[in-house]
């Protein structure tokens, strides 16, 4: 049986207690680590894949389900939370499922199961389809095909139906017919974010910030408020 990469992240030691011990009680899931902060366990997951997440709703520093707003894509999650009222935002994350506190092993291994069904699914899927890469895209451009390379990208910014992709050591942008939701859906979302209705930036590829705007050059990108929270964060995780 494959086993299922998973980490558990709660701030109450009792209940992050009670779920390491129901990950361990079930075969097909395994523990790689459990956190008492989200920070920390961002951390982790810069360096380390896994496939479902056991993530509280209501911690200090970052919410659980701005937790799972960042890392989305990364890993399933299922929300174990003691609030009712983060139902509707647990969906609209696609979220594996939601279990209110207090919860039994029943319910625990119910949600896991429904996780397992969906991982398998989607790993089936990927055995009969070409397998998507975090390496690059290919996008269309002067009637051309044009490999791009992830590492290349700089920023990319969005023209209504178009998006103009630029690129490091290029002076002329990448001009293709594309919106930015689908440009984001294309992306892998640890190395990218969106900052401003009309910019995503290359967060490798970022090496000044000033006054809440990311220079590239002689291009000053702003931080919008819509993205201030999410790219504040992405900061001070990785602030001296």
């Amino acid at each position: 049986m494959k086993t299922i990469r998973t980490i558990a992240i709660d701030d109450e030691p009792l209940a992050l207690k009670l779920i390491k011990g129901y990950i361990e009680k079930t075969p097909f899931l395994d523990l790689s680590g459990s956190f008492d902060n989200p920070v920390s366990a961002m951390d982790f997951l810069e360096t380390n894949a896994v496939d479902l997440i056991f993530l509280d709703i209501q911690m200090p520093d970052l919410l659980g389900t701005e937790f799972a707003r960042l890392s989305k894509g990364l890993s399933h999650v299922i929300f174990t939370t003691a609030y009712t009222n983060y139902a509707v935002e647990g969906f609209r994350l696609n979220a594996v499922d939601y279990l209110l506190k207090p919860f039994s092993f029943e319910e625990f291994l119910e949600s896991a199961n429904r996780a397992k069904q969906r991982i398998d699914m989607e790993q089936s899927s990927d055995h009969q389809q070409v397998e998507a890469n975090n390496d690059f895209l290919f996008i269309k451009s002067d009637y051309k095909v044009r490999r791009i390379n992830f590492s290349d990208i700089q920023y990319i910014e969005g023209l209504k139906d178009y998006v103009k992709v630029y690129l490091q050591g290029e002076d002329k942008p990448v001009l293709t017919l594309a919106t930015m939701k689908q440009m984001e859906g294309k992306l892998p979302a640890g190395r990218f974010m969106r900052v401003h209705r009309s910019f995503i930036v290359n967060l490798q590829r970022i090496e000044i910030i000033e006054r809440s705007r990311i220079v590239f050059g002689k291009v000053y990108i702003p931080v919008s408020d819509q993205y201030k929270d999410s790219f504040q964060g992405f900061v001070d995780r990785n602030f001296i």
